[in-house]
């Protein structure tokens, strides 16, 4: 296999890092370059049947809908979306981009800060994914009580990082702040939206991303964000996110941390040789400013290696029922359930 690696640099133009060598799938000539696939948006309603768990029949009538209308129409209104919003969240390959969100997340100074001094990313690097992952669960296919209950622990986790600026060259930050929790929400939805068109190999419809805008507000809006200031269609999204986008600075907290996570610091032996695959991932997600500024080489040839693996991904979405990829979702929310009705004095909630 060629070793193709992707650098996090120190920002004084050298590479301090080259984490990984990693050849793609389907890239056997350097000359060629993997060309994005097309795939059914869709799978087989039987697939689909052999969904068990808390919410299956919530999930299965939502994926029905999705598919008999092909997207959604103001004519179905706020059920159908929210439909094509759960068909898309039960979806595990989406969390291949978990890393460019958090690369994103990090390239505001204020959200850098707080991670680098008051997150455990080095010794437990999984935590954020699982966190985030649990609270969008919740948020798609839990019920009041459990997104009272995720909404509590992540406000209680956010109270205690904040900072007055004192530190040199630290910018003062909270994570109760509403526009940083907007930002966040907006990394999450960027690079879905990205991701899904890469993997389906065309752009969605203007309903159905109008649809997965508005879907993703309850992120920021559940905690201190609030509705406001929060698009509703992509065309407005965009707009605002080109702003955003200007606006990035990638400081020296955002790149240890992000050397931190692209290596895997902290993961278990066993999940290391995915970290290779990850970094090209994230690189090809990043937009070509960030990967400067985070000091990652991006040549043709790793451009080829990350289209590669993209492509992989995008076959084995094809080939792997819609019902095994939700497996993730719906283990996280037995897991929510389970706790949540603890918390409130219910012990149904076991099983």
């Amino acid at each position: 296999m060629g070793g193709v690696g992707v650098g996090v640099g120190d920002g004084d133009g050298a590479a301090a890092l080259v984490v990984g060598a990693v050849g793609a799938p389907g890239v056997a000539q350097p000359a060629r370059t993997a060309a994005p696939r097309t795939i059914a948006a869709t799978d087989s309603e039987p697939a689909f049947r052999r969904t068990r768990g808390v919410y299956a029949a919530r999930l299965n009538a939502s994926h029905r809908r999705a598919v008999e209308t092909g997207g959604v129409s103001d004519a179905h209104g706020p059920e159908a979306e929210q439909a094509v919003l759960r068909r898309h969240a039960a979806d595990a390959t989406l969390m291949a981009g978990g890393a460019a969100a958090i690369l994103l997340q990090l390239a505001d100074p204020r959200v850098a800060a707080g991670v680098a001094r008051h997150s455990r990313f080095r010794d437990r690097p999984l935590d954020r994914l699982v966190g985030t992952h649990a609270y969008l669960t919740a948020l798609v296919f839990g019920d009041e009580r459990d997104i009272r209950h995720v909404a509590r622990i992540v406000d209680a986790r956010h109270s205690r990082v904040r900072g007055d600026g004192a530190h040199p060259d630290g910018p003062a930050y909270d994570a109760r702040d509403p526009d940083a929790q907007r930002w966040v929400a907006a990394t999450l939805l960027a690079v879905a939206l990205d991701l899904e068109e890469r993997l389906t190999g065309s752009r969605l419809d203007e309903a159905t991303a109008d649809a997965l805008v508005r879907g993703y507000a309850p992120i920021a809006a559940r905690l201190q964000g609030g509705p406001a200031g929060w698009p509703g269609t992509r065309a407005e999204f965009e707009a605002w996110w080109d702003i955003r986008l200007a606006g990035l600075r990638v400081d020296d907290d955002a790149r240890a941390v992000a050397r931190d996570l692209l290596a895997g610091t902290g993961l278990p032996t066993a999940l290391l040789p995915l970290m290779a695959p990850v970094r090209l991932i994230t690189a090809a997600l990043l937009p070509p400013t960030l990967r400067t500024a985070y000091g990652m080489r991006w040549t043709p040839r790793v451009q080829r290696a990350a289209n590669g693996w993209l492509t992989a991904l995008a076959v084995l979405r094809r080939l792997v029922p819609a019902g095994v990829r939700a497996i993730p979702t719906r283990a996280s929310l037995r897991r929510l359930r389970r706790r949540s009705r603890y918390a409130e004095g219910d012990l149904r909630g076991r099983g």
